[in-house]
């Protein structure tokens, strides 16, 4: 395993899997400007990481991250300027060619719920808790929250959380389709570490590929993408790994996989 550490975050990886750690525990990981830059660099890395197969997002401590450190924000004293670049981390989450996982365990509101939202799929503690936040401080709000949200749980859950903000707890944000799955505090990591074992056993290209299709399926008329699509169907068909996949299920053993 290889782990880097910088001052607000930490990002280690084992192999097909990355784990990037928001590390301010004692503020619930409260972003801060270095925090912002700091993620941005690391998800850029690991966007051109052809090894990497899933990227869990998750904070340290008792906090995911419940959006912008208020203190900081307050004091007027930035830690670091930012620039336009910067605010590129939810689209670097949601466009990788790995899959991304938000493992919410604790508060996730504001700037932190933008980033959660932009991952392909959010799994969430039964202690998480949740909020827009954005009206309670007088922003209308950043990190594609809007756009991601409205395509979760549809324009109108998505405006009433935007405008009413409130907080609402793990229970509710699984039956608004906002999360995923929620798991019990004490099991949280195993089963979210069962799902990424789930997901790095398969078909590297096949994993790649389909979190493709995802993505360019949303910037696409439906007989564009079907076009697109097909003509990536056919190619797997050349590679080692879908002939494998197709032996294994045929034989009734578990597929090798080579990644090509």
């Amino acid at each position: 395993m290889s782990s880097t550490r910088r001052e607000t975050i930490v990002y280690e990886k084992s192999g097909p899997v990355a784990r990037l750690t928001m590390n301010r525990p004692d503020r619930l990981n409260g972003m801060t400007n270095r925090m912002l830059v700091e993620t941005r660099h690391a998800l850029a890395a690991a966007a051109e990481d052809r090894e990497l197969r899933v990227l869990v997002l998750t904070g340290a401590g008792k906090g995911f991250c419940p959006g912008a450190d208020i203190s900081q924000v307050a004091s007027a004293a930035p830690d670091d300027p930012l620039t336009a670049d910067d605010f590129r981390v939810p689209i670097l989450l949601h466009n990788m060619p790995a899959v991304t996982i938000a493992a919410i365990n604790g508060a996730c509101a504001g700037a932190g719920l933008g980033w959660a939202l932009a991952c392909d799929f959010r799994f969430a503690a039964e202690s998480a808790r949740f909020n827009v936040a954005f009206l309670d401080v007088g922003v209308a709000g950043d990190m594609g929250g809007p756009w991601s949200l409205s395509r979760i749980v549809g324009s109108a859950r998505a405006r009433e959380l935007y405008f009413l903000p409130g907080k609402f707890d793990a229970a509710e944000a699984l039956r608004i389709g906002l999360v995923t799955r929620v798991f019990p505090d004490d099991r949280f990591r195993q089963e979210v570490d069962a799902i990424v074992n789930r997901l790095t056993d398969c078909a590297p290209i096949a994993l790649r590929t389909l979190k493709a299709n995802f993505v360019d399926s949303e910037r696409m008329d439906f007989a564009g993408y079907v076009a697109l699509e097909s003509e990536r169907h056919f190619r797997m068909f050349e590679t080692e790994d879908t002939r494998e996949a197709f032996a294994a299920k045929a034989q009734k053993r578990k597929p090798q996989f080579k990644g090509r």
